[in-house]
């Protein structure tokens, strides 16, 4: 079994930053893939961010490229989310999530993940 527990949400005003983070129960994380994915209100769980843990290789959606980076920090055991010129659309519960093994070209399908922290809410008032 693998905890997540996100930290780092908040209010802040449009083209403002703030820094997501996921600390995680296991102990190595090699493999692993770890996700970053966002709900806002009556609308679907949707992909932001991916890392995978085993050669560092990031995806993103198109709505957060270029203003969000996802990184990892192998000592802490921690992901990391950097939210950069956000949006009143980016408003949302983020949630940091662990895929044991998933596929090349999977990694935005929520399904494929196997753990999910408890979510951060992330304000963006215009």
């Amino acid at each position: 079994q693998v905890q997540l527990v996100e930290s780092g949400g908040g209010l802040v005003q449009t083209g403002g930053s703030l820094r997501l983070s996921c600390a995680t129960s296991r102990r190595t994380l090699s493999g692993v893939v770890m996700g970053w994915f966002r709900q806002a209100p009556g609308k679907e769980r949707e992909f932001v961010a991916a890392i995978r843990m085993s050669g560092g290789r990031t995806y993103y959606s198109d709505s957060v490229k270029g203003r969000f980076t996802i990184s990892r920090d192998d000592a802490k055991n921690t992901v990391y989310q950097q939210m950069n010129s956000l949006k009143p659309e980016d408003t949302a519960v983020y949630y940091c999530a662990a895929a044991r093994w998933l596929e090349f070209g999977l990694e935005y399908d929520s399904q494929r993940y196997d753990y999910w922290g408890q979510g951060t809410q992330v304000t963006v008032s215009s």
